[in-house]
């Protein structure tokens, strides 16, 4: 009996691979695999990558693409019609690349600043986070300033490290500070009068608003677009 038994035992150890033991832990041997070290893939970014908004370098300068049109012509190379604006100038251009040509990309970051107050020519932005302050010239604001109120959040744009524009909320709130009446009567018609708000600019709304009433107008645009 006890040699069949040494008999069974050396026959299944010949079958079960060798284990070790310690502190009452057993572990297999186990056969790795070398790593694989994976990159990021990179892609070019070319003219029929383009689409509204996007933002390219075109002459050292940065651009909004603000249209675009795919063409492919009967006879020659397709090619991509683009109304582009400065961000830095304001300018607006139309400018037409070859299709599936590179095109650098612009690369511009945004962030939240709150205008606190301006000071003489310069208009104060501050980082509610770090309280760190970004100043822009007068003759770099535009018309936009028509709309800004203190305490208003707005974006900046960065590229390479500076301030190259601002966005605006696209609504606002405004209050009328001075307004004709308006005659009797056209309100049924729906009529329109000039009104002053707060901020100097003025809008053309309907003729049942009143003075010291608050309005929404679309920042883009200018123009009214509901009573509060």
């Amino acid at each position: 009996m006890t040699s069949f038994m040494a008999f069974k035992l050396s026959s299944i150890s010949s079958v079960v691979p060798s284990v070790s033991f310690s502190a009452n832990k057993f572990f297999l041997p186990v056969k790795l695999s070398p790593r694989r070290t994976t990159f990021p893939r990179i892609y070019a970014f070319s003219s029929n990558d383009i689409k509204v908004g996007s933002n390219i370098e075109v002459d050292g300068s940065p651009w909004k693409v603000l249209e675009f049109l795919h063409v492919k012509p009967g006879k020659g190379a397709a090619y991509v019609r683009t109304t582009l604006r400065n961000h830095i100038t304001g300018n607006t251009v139309e400018k037409t690349f070859r299709a599936g040509s590179k095109i650098e990309q612009a690369e511009i970051s945004k962030e939240t600043k709150q205008f606190t107050y301006k000071d003489g020519s310069q208009f104060v932005f501050m980082d509610l986070t770090s309280y760190e302050e970004v100043r822009l010239n007068e003759s770099d604001m535009g018309d936009k300033t028509k709309w800004l109120k203190e305490g208003m959040d707005c974006n900046l744009l960065f590229w390479k490290g500076k301030v190259i524009d601002f966005e605006l909320p696209i609504q606002v709130r405004v209050k009328i500070v001075d307004v004709d009446p308006g005659v009797k009567g056209d309100a049924a018609q729906g009529g329109s009068k000039p009104a002053t708000v707060e901020t100097g600019a003025v809008v053309y709304v309907p003729l049942f608003v009143d003075r010291d009433q608050e309005i929404i107008v679309d920042t883009r645009t200018g123009q009214y677009v509901s009573r509060v």
